[in-house]
């Protein structure tokens, strides 16, 4: 039954029975027998079906969610058993939000080191999309705001607080408030970035708007207007100082006790032992206020 709830996890994800045939690597055919037995071993319909796939029935929902704890608690059990004969190894996969990607050698660095037969993806997502990706077992881990939005069904290891700082050309020297800010003509992350929520929201508790006129999900390509001269970023200070600036920009400090970042896992226990090796060596880490 495993593998059958494991092959529906991935037609649930991929919402359609080919592209899950796809991915699965096996014929579509194949697939809609797997979930036909499934509901037939179950006593229920789990796929609204007509000419192509029309969503979950209220029975597969709660099927879904069943089948995330038991896959995930069967390849933990798997892990756990390879790891009692080989040690720590294979492949961890690691969400991480954009503006944390220039830290997060500190994080997998330790990690490896003190588990050279381990393996790391560390992979660009929202905050969103770790949360999402860590229920459905896309994701072992993620690296993720810890204080600004909900988590979900997540336990968290603090890393470190995320300040920020405005960065343009010909800019003066020392610290900057939120408002002054906010009147030039900004660059910044899209909305639905969470760094870019954060950031309306500071603007808006110093009783200013933000209305950039130009936005991406690139940092190379806000970097590349603020390189013209005629426009500022707004940028988390460990991301713009791990950024290679265009010359002549600088970057000045924002006000503020900034957000806490951190490592996020599914509640789990006992945790899969790549998970569980993560989180004792995260737990090394010393919290960083800057």
């Amino acid at each position: 039954m495993i593998d059958k709830l494991s092959m529906f996890m991935v037609l649930a994800r991929e919402a359609h029975f080919g592209r899950a045939a796809e991915t699965l690597g096996i014929t579509q055919p194949t697939l809609s027998s797997a979930i036909k037995s499934l509901e037939d071993q179950l006593g229920v319909q789990l796929v609204r079906r007509g000419s192509r796939f029309q969503g979950l029935t209220p029975e597969g929902e709660r099927v879904l969610g069943w089948a995330r704890r038991i896959v995930g608690d069967a390849r933990a059990m798997q892990a756990e058993m390879q790891a009692s004969r080989k040690g720590v190894s294979g492949l961890l996969r690691i969400g991480v939000i954009p503006t944390a990607m220039p830290r997060i050698a500190e994080l997998t660095g330790p990690f490896l080191k003190r588990h050279p037969n381990a393996r790391v993806s560390i992979l660009s997502r929202s905050s969103d999309e770790i949360r999402e990706q860590i229920e459905a077992l896309e994701l072992d881990a993620g690296v993720t705001y810890l204080d600004s939005e909900p988590l979900g069904r997540v336990q968290s290891v603090p890393l470190y607080r995320e300040t920020y700082c405005l960065i343009s050309r010909n800019a003066q020297s020392g610290p900057v408030g939120w408002a002054e800010a906010a009147r030039l003509p900004l660059c910044l992350l899209t909305p639905d970035m969470q760094n870019r929520r954060i950031v309306t929201r500071h603007l808006m508790d110093a009783g200013a708007e933000a209305l950039p006129r130009v936005e991406s999900t690139s940092m190379l390509a806000i970097l590349a207007h603020v390189a013209t001269g005629e426009w500022a970023a707004i940028l988390p200070r460990a991301l713009a100082r791990g950024l290679p600036l265009p010359e002549g920009v600088r970057a000045r400090d924002l006000s503020g006790e900034g957000h806490l970042v951190g490592l996020v896992t599914a509640r789990r226990e006992p945790h899969p032992p790549l998970v569980d090796a993560l989180l004792r060596s995260a737990g090394l880490i010393e919290n960083i206020n800057q």
